[in-house]
């Protein structure tokens, strides 16, 4: 058995003043990070070396504490304040790698000053004595008992608990936790492995199957306009436009949440009903500067495909990425042929007509040869499982 570190994060309700604790510490987080972030960018302007997080937080946080102007510090839980600054650490760990190569990803930059914004977020870590209580009560040192909404039980104790309030003021208990891998029975691959194309007029074409598009943002556009065009009527730093604010935040936050519940779900079945899985590796970033940029990002195939891979390593299925320019489209299931639609101007095209006299169904097809390229990958030990 692999051990995994899984997150599961409940819906929590603080009361009013808990509220305005969890306040003070996302702040005191926020001072902590730039406070420590100046020093360094200072060192490294003089030419001085840069302290080390030991030095920091004697700086930032146990001198800090002293001053009366920072004294305000004390009220929260040191941790939080501590965890601000591995943070900050690790932002720089990632910032270097990336320069140097050796991270994998989209090039970063470094760390950047915080500013008060509608998502905040603080973590406490074992070192702060969080707990559940038996009344199911998250207890937070300095804030007290918050009562969560479970869902399900915890798999294990929990190594940390990040609190989050969104942009539609929502609060959240985000829990680490390791647990065993859950290797499903194996099924038969070649009944049950299936090839997945990805598209906008349907979902996800699979074996035997279609998913239809969801179009969640699309059904919610037009609500969203009419939220968006009384916000910018509103009076800056109006209670007005704090409201108008809101509710343009509590619309997005729907449309992300059956995104999510949407894709779990998808994912979930596709991982239940197949050995193996075989999905075109697409550049969903350079489709989205298109001409259905908005579509395709209503979609939001780059989450379902990373959440397929990481079902699929954890329940023990095959998951396998096809190169973006292999031509599913436009080649002949039958004979082999390039005799599909290709480029922009051939996706209006659903059903064609090979020069052999096979009849296709453009999404079905592609479908069967990103299997056959799939087991190919397979059978060449180029798959990442």
């Amino acid at each position: 058995m692999i051990v995994v570190k899984l997150r599961y994060q409940f819906r929590v309700y603080p009361s009013a003043p808990q509220g305005i604790k969890l306040a003070k510490a996302f702040g005191c987080s926020r001072v902590v990070w730039n406070d420590a972030l100046r020093i360094r960018q200072e060192a490294y302007k003089q030419g001085k070396p840069v302290p080390s997080i030991v030095e920091l937080a004697k700086l930032v946080i146990t001198e800090a504490k002293k001053a009366p102007e920072r004294a305000w510090l004390g009220e929260v839980s040191a941790v939080v304040l501590q965890s601000s600054l591995r943070d900050l650490g690790t932002a720089y760990s990632n910032f270097f790698a990336s320069k140097k190569g050796t991270r994998k990803g989209p090039k970063i930059g470094p760390p950047r000053f915080k500013k008060k914004t509608s998502r905040q977020a603080v973590r406490f870590t074992k070192a702060a004595r969080f707990s559940i209580t038996g009344e199911g009560r998250l207890r937070l040192p300095k804030i007290g008992d918050i009562s969560v909404r479970w869902s399900r039980e915890l798999p294990s104790d929990p190594s940390s608990v990040t609190v989050i309030k969104d942009a539609a003021g929502r609060y959240f208990a985000s829990f680490v936790v390791e647990t065993d891998d859950k290797p499903l029975p194996e099924l038969d691959r070649e009944e049950t492995d299936t090839g997945i194309d990805l598209g906008l007029s349907s979902y996800a074409v699979l074996r035997g199957r279609k998913i239809a598009s969801p179009k969640f943002f699309r059904r919610q556009e037009k609500k969203l306009r009419r939220a968006q065009r009384k916000l910018s009527r509103c009076a800056q730093g109006s209670s007005n436009r704090r409201k108008a604010k809101l509710a343009v935040a509590k619309i997005h936050a729907r449309i992300a949440d059956q995104r999510r519940d949407f894709i779990e779900q998808e994912t979930t079945q596709v991982v239940r009903e197949s050995q193996a899985a075989y999905l075109e590796n697409l550049n969903v970033k350079g489709m989205a500067r298109g001409r259905f940029g908005k579509s395709v990002q209503d979609q939001s195939l780059g989450m379902f495909a990373r959440t397929l891979e990481v079902k699929c390593a954890r329940y023990g299925r095959t998951f396998v990425k096809v190169d973006r320019f292999f031509p599913s489209t436009q080649l002949c299931s039958n004979c082999g042929a390039l005799t599909g639609p290709k480029g922009k101007k051939g996706l209006p095209i659903r059903t064609w007509t090979c020069d052999c006299g096979a009849r296709h169904d453009r999404d079905q097809n592609a479908e069967y040869n990103l299997r056959l390229e799939g087991r190919s990958i397979m059978a060449a030990g180029r798959a990442d499982t």
